[in-house]
């Protein structure tokens, strides 16, 4: 099942080129349809936060000259870093560096707290494309990633949330103007989604709607103003946005 958020905060079920208008995310159908082609989609989650995991995956942990990591390693990002699919960003005035870095993010579909590991997956309502957009220069300067990480539009989230997908295979591509830029699979993360969940739910109650995105793989890079980047996962779908000038 794919549920969408569109328009001015409905959700509904994408069939085919149809959406199916629900009262909730996999709430009840109300009987509306309307034309995939017609709706305008938003972020597909709305997190109370959005927790983010880095260096999850050896290959970027190397890139980026960091030692792997032996225990998970956690920063957050707030929900005013949403952006939509589709979304054109304005390149932030106070960063030279906008990197992106694609990723699995998985949404809560239900209170989380003190959760064993082989009882995570029951807590999850489904999975979506993401990009960690970072100002990578003052990520190096700030005291806090406040900046770097959490700036309005920084987590394109989309374009829908997949229920029935196995997450724990899935070939993850960014693309850059439409080249590849990163090409991973989601089997080679070091702490895997049940794990990553169990550690965080251990001291942080996620609530329905939280985002936990779970890492990027080695690739990462620069943009510039009039780049299209995009995120594609294998079994969920493609997020793309655009970079526009500062404005």
């Amino acid at each position: 099942m794919r549920i969408v958020r569109f328009g001015r905060g409905s959700w509904g079920v994408v069939e085919g080129e149809i959406v199916r208008v629900t009262r909730g995310p996999a709430g009840p159908f109300t009987g509306k349809r309307i034309p995939l082609a017609e709706v305008r989609l938003l972020p597909p989650a709305k997190p109370t936060k959005i927790v983010c995991v880095g260096r999850n995956y050896r290959k970027h942990a190397q890139e980026m000259g960091e030692e792997v990591p032996s225990e998970p390693g956690l920063f957050l990002k707030a929900p005013n870093a949403l952006a939509a699919p589709g979304a054109t960003i304005p390149y932030p005035s106070f960063t030279r560096a906008l990197h992106y870095e694609g990723e699995l993010a998985v949404v809560i579909g239900r209170r989380m707290r003190a959760v064993p590991e082989e009882e995570a997956f029951s807590y999850v309502l489904g999975y979506t494309c993401a990009l960690d957009l970072t100002a990578r220069d003052v990520q190096k300067t700030d005291l806090q990633w406040i900046r770097a990480k959490s700036a309005d539009h920084f987590c394109p989230l989309g374009p829908w949330i997949e229920t029935d997908v196995d997450p724990s295979n899935l070939r993850l591509r960014t693309f850059v103007n439409g080249q590849i830029r990163q090409d991973a699979r989601t089997s080679t993360m070091i702490f895997s989604i049940p794990f990553l969940l169990a550690y965080i739910s251990a001291f942080m109650t996620l609530e329905p709607g939280d985002v936990v995105l779970t890492g990027t793989p080695e690739g990462v890079g620069e943009l510039r103003p009039g780049d299209e980047v995009a995120v594609e996962i294998e079994g969920i779908g493609r997020l793309s946005v655009r970079i526009a000038p500062p404005l």
